[in-house]
C-alpha cells in the first residue's frame, strides 16, 4: 500500500512538472482574444476573462498539495523550487521574472498554508491553501507582468474554478486512502 501511494506522488508530482509548462504555453498561444503584446485571455465568468494560463496553475496548486500527501514536504518544497526554474525556463521572455516569482511565493505560500491545516482536514488544507496561493499568484503575476492588476478578477476566478473541478477528486482519494488504511489494519 505505502509503494502504491509512493508512485501516485510520482506521478502527481510529473503532473505539477507539467502544469508549468501548459501555463506558460497556454498564455501565449491559446485564448478567445489574444492581447498584442500580451496574454491570450479566456472566459472565466460572464464578462470576466484571464489569461489563459491560470488554468494550470489553479490545477498546481492542488496537486502540489497531492504531492506533499503523498512524498512529504521535502519532496513539496523541492518541488516549488523546481516548479519556479522551470516557470523561468518555459515563460515567454517577457514574462520570465513575473512567472518565476509569482510561481516561487504563491506555492511557498500554499506549502506554509496547507501544511498545519493537513491534520485538521484534507479538503479544508486543499481549499485555503489554494486560495491563498492562487490569490498572491494572481496579484504578483499581474504587478509584475503588466504593471496592473486589471485580470486580478479573471485570474482569481479562473484558477477557483480549477481548483473546485480537482475538489472532488480529492475526496475521492481521501475516501480511498481511509479506505485502504481500514483493510491495513
Amino acid at each position: 500500500m505505502e509503494n502504491r501511494r509512493r508512485i501516485e506522488g510520482y506521478v502527481f508530482l510529473a503532473a505539477f512538472g507539467l502544469c508549468i509548462p501548459a501555463a506558460n504555453w497556454l498564455i501565449g498561444n491559446v485564448g478567445t482574444v489574444c492581447v498584442p503584446n500580451g496574454p491570450c485571455l479566456i472566459p472565466v465568468a460572464p464578462g470576466v476573462e484571464a489569461p489563459s494560463g491560470v488554468l494550470m496553475i489553479g490545477l498546481a496548486l492542488v496537486l502540489r498539495d497531492m504531492v506533499q500527501r503523498r512524498l512529504g514536504v521535502g519532496w513539496a518544497f523541492g518541488a516549488v523550487v523546481a516548479g519556479a526554474a522551470l516557470s523561468a525556463v518555459f515563460a515567454p521572455p517577457a514574462l520570465v521574472v513575473a512567472s518565476a516569482l509569482a510561481f516561487f511565493i504563491s506555492e511557498a505560500a500554499d506549502l506554509a498554508v496547507y501544511t498545519p491545516l493537513q491534520k485538521r482536514g484534507l479538503i479544508l488544507a486543499v481549499v485555503a491553501s489554494s486560495l491563498v496561493g492562487l490569490v498572491i499568484d494572481s496579484v504578483i503575476f499581474l504587478q509584475v507582468a503588466f504593471g496592473n492588476q486589471d485580470y486580478l478578477l479573471g485570474q482569481v476566478l479562473g484558477k477557483a474554478w480549477m481548483v473546485l473541478i480537482a475538489i472532488p477528486f480529492v475526496h475521492l482519494l481521501r475516501r480511498r486512502d481511509e479506505k485502504l488504511d481500514i483493510e491495513a489494519a
